[in-house]
């Protein structure tokens, strides 16, 4: 089934007729759970990747003997679909949630020992209208991390690994599952298997990105719709440029990042200092807030238990999002990102 986005709430650019200049177009990946293979663009499905090819590994030292297995996780996970469908767990249900929640200790595993990473996602650009071509025009995607949060000076970050490649270059595909890490520090880092509903959709720039006597102008506008709300007394919340009409939430490549936990600042190049561009975007959330505007047309059908507003079961640090930036000059730049 396709995923449509609603309409926005206003005609923003009916409002504010500059916001047209700075218009640009963003995909929206809409993954949903299901059975991807090899041969399509998906979120946490298998990945095609050459036989005679090293899989990806982690060498930074790290914490990495304790954690979460995967089985487990994936097994938790159906446990709670069933329950989510019913409305309430069984007594032995509950028993086997502690225990499938439980963590784990391998002391045979060093901080130094390579550990697989995992695959993210793989994006081929016959799918997705917004997704740049790759060095050499490569036209796959892949992204992988390591599943523990405990990198960079801080020693709390993540660790986002891009490749392309050529997908008509890979003669002979691997076809046995790839190694998988023993265990991992959080069940968020494990996406979910997810086909993908490509959309792209229309955007603008964040707000504080945006020149300053529009946006002020743009706040005034919402501080207005706010009173007005009180005035009537709502429930619904008032919308705003940010949450309603500007980015659009979920998974999405292309476009305007999002700085809602930082302020906005520069994403260069580190080779050849270019201002880089957003390639993707990983979201722990498809849509949030009261009114949900962002929730595809298709979801308003299903019961209220029953969507899903986090298909991929990704969690991107505190239930909040990754960009990945790329070099627009050269693709084959180290790319950087942010997390918001």
């Amino acid at each position: 089934m396709s995923r449509t986005t609603p309409p926005r709430p206003v005609n923003v650019e009916a409002l504010f007729p500059k916001l047209g200049a700075l218009r640009g177009t963003t995909t929206r990946l809409h993954p949903r759970p299901g059975h991807p293979d090899v041969s399509v663009s998906s979120v946490g499905g298998p990945l095609l990747w050459p036989a005679d090819e090293p899989w990806p590994v982690c060498t930074e030292p790290h914490k990495r003997s304790s954690g979460y297995r995967i089985a487990d996780i994936r097994r938790e996970r159906q446990v709670l679909a069933d329950v989510r469908a019913r409305g309430r767990p069984t007594d032995e249900e509950r028993v086997l949630l502690e225990e499938l929640g439980r963590r784990h200790r391998e002391r045979e595993i060093a901080d130094t020992d390579p550990m697989p990473l995992i695959g993210l996602v793989q994006l081929y650009r016959r799918d997705v209208p917004d997704l740049p071509p790759g060095p050499d025009t490569c036209d796959l995607l892949q992204v992988f991390w390591c599943p523990f949060e405990a990198h960079g000076p801080s020693r709390y970050g993540l660790a986002p690994h891009v490749r392309w490649r050529h997908s008509d270059q890979v003669a002979v595909p691997l076809d046995t599952p790839p190694p998988q890490p023993a265990l991992v520090g959080f069940d968020g880092a494990v996406a979910e298997p997810c086909v993908l509903h490509p959309e792209q959709v229309v955007t603008y720039p964040y707000a504080d990105s945006l020149p300053a006597r529009l946006w002020r102008k743009i706040n005034s506008w919402e501080d207005a719709e706010e009173r007005r709300a009180e005035r009537r007394g709502l429930d619904d919340e008032p919308v705003t440029y940010h949450h309603d009409l500007s980015i659009p939430q979920g998974c999405r490549v292309g476009g305007f990042p999002s700085w809602h936990t930082t302020d906005p600042h520069p994403m260069n190049c580190e080779a050849c200092a270019a201002p880089m561009i957003l390639l993707l975007t990983l979201d722990s959330w498809e849509w949030s807030g009261a009114n949900g505007s962002w929730m595809p047309q298709e979801e308003w059908a299903a019961a209220e238990r029953l969507r899903d507003r986090c298909p991929t079961q990704l969690t991107i640090g505190r239930d909040g999002l990754l960009n990945i930036f790329a070099c627009p000059t050269e693709p084959g730049h180290p790319h950087r990102w942010s997390l918001q």
